[in-house]
């Protein structure tokens, strides 16, 4: 007989006493009465500092107790949540609700769960809105993810001399294709390990357990906030680029965004939460945010020193890592988004090389360039841009005439050319850099000398 959950609690979370482990604890609780007692941790290369004021250390522990109970709570899908680490106001707890809903929207989109009404954190009336001043010391942390954004992000503030990190998250086990990225420029790194229970991998096996995307981008931001207030950085800085504020579907009036936690909406909630319940003394920013997917391309295109490393191929960054020699699978939404995007700037004989293949010679993705494209079903469950951007650079690809005998490029010619009209001024469109509030003002100067 199947347990039926009845409820679910974030237990608590504990710092070792050499002060370089914390555990978070959570607990799913069924209506037969039995529980299952889950433990995540995450393990810092130096212990936290002393200094570091406990009450202040409580609210960002208290946070990440949270948004890392998404990987457990999903399992479980119950609107009978407990808090039992910490307590919330309504801003919070709407915050919360807010995150769980929209970050997992693909997950109950692909499960047919319906989440309305689902997703309620407990809040208290008597809890007050309050943050903790730590100074920090003028200096940034540049979340690095092994794909092209990043190794934008970082060519930028090296050309500007700007004094930061890098800092490389890792879950259960290191990524090959980020240590070899970073072997290679051997920049000053952070990382911060990520072990997350292995029963949960075993529970997502299981055909009666819902399993499926979560917001790791919300998770990544946390840990990024956490990481700069223990090591002394004012400046959390990500590589979220304007295209992924585009969802893929509606579902029950909600619109899913696989990349929500990379969209301009979580970016202003998250930045205000961490101001009002948190620190003001550490911000969280994307430096790419007035860029597009394809301005972004553009400018890696001129970095050629990377492209021998960097992969966007989520096959490399999977939890449940499978060895293997090829960073590009040349299989996913990935791998055919970004040959698609890289033949418009570079020749072809370098997107080969990168690929070690021709996609557009592979006919079996014509279904997944059909729904890059916008003309088939919906945009892939994946972080690619909108169809506008792959249909210039197409287009672009077409132009140049080096790939006009493939079976991939024949296709777009015969299903999508005709459709285009005025190109040049899409493009142009697509390389205009839009005004945000949500830069830090030292930091816009960096995306003013740009010009793409």
């Amino acid at each position: 007989m199947q347990n039926v959950t009845n409820e679910f609690e974030f237990s608590a979370f504990k710092i070792a006493l050499n002060r370089t482990k914390i555990s978070f604890f959570y607990k799913g609780i069924y209506s037969s009465s039995k529980s299952e007692i889950f433990e995540e941790k995450i393990l810092l290369p130096s212990p936290i500092p002393p200094e570091i004021p406990n009450q202040l250390l409580d609210k960002v522990l208290f946070s990440l107790h949270l948004i890392l109970g998404i990987s457990y709570y999903k399992m479980f899908s119950t609107s009978n949540i407990r808090v039992k680490s910490g307590e919330l106001n309504k801003a919070q707890a709407d915050f919360w609700n807010a995150v769980y809903t929209k970050g997992l929207g693909e997950f109950f989109y692909r499960n047919s769960i319906d989440f309305r009404g689902l997703i309620k954190f407990p809040y208290s009336q008597n809890v007050e809105k309050s943050s903790t001043i730590l100074e920090r010391s003028n200096r940034s942390l540049l979340g690095i993810g092994g794909g092209k954004d990043s190794l934008v992000s970082f060519e930028l503030l090296q050309k500007l001399k700007k004094d930061f990190t890098s800092l490389v998250i890792e879950s259960n086990h290191s990524y090959p294709t980020i240590d070899r990225m970073m072997n290679f420029f051997r920049y000053p790194t952070i990382k911060i390990k990520r072990q997350i229970d292995t029963r949960v991998f075993e529970k997502n096996k299981r055909r009666n357990i819902p399993n499926g995307h979560i917001p790791i981008s919300a998770i990544n931001a946390f840990i990024g906030v956490f990481t700069c207030l223990i090591y002394n950085y004012k400046y959390f800085i990500v590589s979220n680029e304007k295209s992924a504020n585009f969802g893929n579907t509606k579902y029950l009036g909600l619109e899913v965004n696989h990349q929500w936690s990379k969209s301009i909406e979580f970016e202003k909630l998250f930045q205000t939460y961490i101001k009002d319940f948190i620190t003001p003394s550490v911000a969280y920013f994307s430096l790419l945010r007035p860029f597009s997917e394809f301005a972004i391309i553009k400018m890696f295109s001129s970095y050629p020193q990377y492209f021998p490393y960097f992969s966007s191929c989520n096959t490399n960054y999977k939890v449940e890592y499978i060895t293997h020699s090829r960073i590009w699978c040349n299989r996913c939404p990935k791998c055919a988004f970004i040959f698609g995007m890289l033949a418009a700037f570079l020749p072809k004989k370098t997107v080969l090389t990168i690929f070690n293949s021709n996609l557009f010679q592979d006919a079996t993705l014509s279904t997944l360039y059909r729904q890059l494209w916008g003309i088939q079903d919906i945009k892939p469950f994946e972080c690619v841009g909108i169809p506008e951007e792959i249909n210039m650079a197409f287009y672009l690809s077409y132009k140049n005439g080096d790939y006009k005998n493939d079976v991939i490029m024949k296709l777009f010619e015969k299903e999508v050319l005709s459709k285009i009209s005025k190109p040049d001024q899409l493009i142009s469109n697509l390389l205009i850099k839009e005004d945000t509030n949500t830069i830090p003002k030292e930091f816009r100067s960096i995306v003013s000398q740009i010009h793409i």
